[in-house]
């Protein structure tokens, strides 16, 4: 059968991002022949023990509890399983001294879901016919964000200022605010802190400052916060989350090793609330629940914020440190640098005046054994022509240490080889 599809259709169902490459991954690692490959591209995280226990133990207590029945067998509010809702609002009003109502909360089937219903909810066109942009203001960024939009010309990214440190091989992207635009035809500001792919944390004034041009016409900011604290707590630089009248936080507990379920949360003012609940309504109903009841049981108890500042966070800061002792000590003369590394699993390698692009690269680079990211797939939204789009690599820091050292020295010889011809 050969269906004709929509115009939404043909959009929705064409791979975009890091996914688009996927199957050359997976093609790659089937017709190996016996060959050992080092996959460092995926973004899945690595099953830890005391994480895996935390879940273990969750789901005993739901399974020995009365209230099984009524969160497998039923139904539920469209807003989230309430004492998901009850265990976010009385944790985040504590920790961080907010006043929060359970009309400030939604539960999504993940944060991918909820970046697509804001997305299309505050961005695209009008009834007037008027489009409101979708505003990334810092670019690169995370690849999903290049699918979410039903209207891809609305998605809008800045290319930043570079913060070089040449003598460290380090680097910083930075918002570059004489060039980022909000106004009034503006729907929605979207950015991850910590950044995937790029570990990049913006400073608690780059955001205030971003928060404060979109407030000026009452434009929503979504910040994507899967890395950030209080869960997963993937932040190895001191951040602070901000909230604000026009702010929808939003956080997931994929990263705080629970992406089976789908867990996507919403903190924001009322009104942006309600918008997306109802989105969500006319989309799937509710999130799954099962998930939502071990997470209120994980958080309520404060386990879950432990063992992401203990465990979760130590653990990949150590890989990062492995990651970069190892390019410090085998990467040759050329200009190479490494984003600085200030959250996430991942690592973030720009080679400037790469003679080849980030695809040819990646190429020679799986002959030597090892498969990392194109770094173009994480500049969606950008209109400039930027030689430093194919001049990047994402480097997933879910691999044992020794897999990360000897990928790393492989790349270090691909990378002498290259810039020798």
């Amino acid at each position: 059968m050969n269906p004709a599809l929509s115009h939404i259709g043909n959009q929705m169902s064409r791979l975009t991002g890091v996914r688009a490459i996927m199957k050359d991954i997976i093609e790659t690692l089937r017709s190996g022949a016996g060959r050992e490959f080092i996959n460092l591209s995926a973004g899945n995280p690595l099953i830890l023990p005391e994480v895996e226990q935390l879940w273990r133990d969750c789901t005993t207590e739901l399974l020995a509890s009365s209230e099984y029945g009524e969160v497998v067998c039923r139904y539920g509010a469209s807003q989230g399983y309430q004492p998901l809702i009850d265990a976010v609002v009385k944790d985040f009003n504590q920790r961080y001294g907010l006043q929060l109502t359970d009309r400030n909360v939604l539960v999504t089937p993940g944060s991918q879901s909820l970046y697509f219903c804001a997305v299309n909810v505050f961005g695209g066109y009008c009834s007037n016919g008027t489009l409101k942009k979708v505003v990334l203001p810092l670019s690169p960024d995370y690849t999903g964000y290049g699918g979410v939009s039903l209207t891809p010309e609305a998605l809008l990214a800045y290319k930043p200022l570079l913060d070089i440190d040449e003598s460290a091989h380090r680097f910083k992207y930075r918002p570059d605010f004489s060039r980022l635009e909000i106004d009034e035809t503006t729907g929605c500001v979207l950015f991850s802190r910590p950044c995937n792919p790029t570990g990049n944390v913006l400073t608690d004034d780059e955001v205030k400052k971003i928060v404060d041009m979109a407030e000026a016409y009452d434009v929503p900011v979504l910040v994507d916060s899967a890395y950030a604290p209080p869960f997963p707590s993937l932040n190895f630089t001191d951040m602070t989350p901000i909230f604000g009248s026009n702010v929808l936080h939003c956080t997931s507990l994929s990263k705080a090793g629970l992406p089976g379920e789908r867990v996507g949360i919403a903190i924001g003012d009322e009104r942006l609330i309600h918008a997306l609940e109802c989105f969500i309504t006319n989309m799937c109903l509710h999130s799954p629940r099962y998930g939502q009841a071990i997470a209120a049981r994980a958080i309520a108890s404060g386990k879950l914020a432990d063992i992401s500042t203990n465990v979760i966070r130590p653990f990949y800061q150590q890989k990062f440190q492995v990651l970069e002792t190892t390019l410090d000590r085998t990467m040759p003369d050329v200009p190479w640098f490494l984003h600085r590394g200030e959250g996430s699993i991942f690592g973030w390698l720009w080679l400037n005046d790469l003679p080849m692009t980030d695809w040819t690269f990646y190429e020679q680079l799986k002959q030597a054994g090892v498969i990392v990211v194109p770094g173009s797939t994480f500049f969606p939204g950008l209109c400039d022509e930027w030689s430093h789009v194919q001049q990047c690599f994402r480097i997933s820091l879910t691999g044992t240490d020794q897999e990360i050292e000897t990928a790393m020295t492989r790349l270090a010889d691909v990378t002498k080889q290259v810039y020798q011809k």
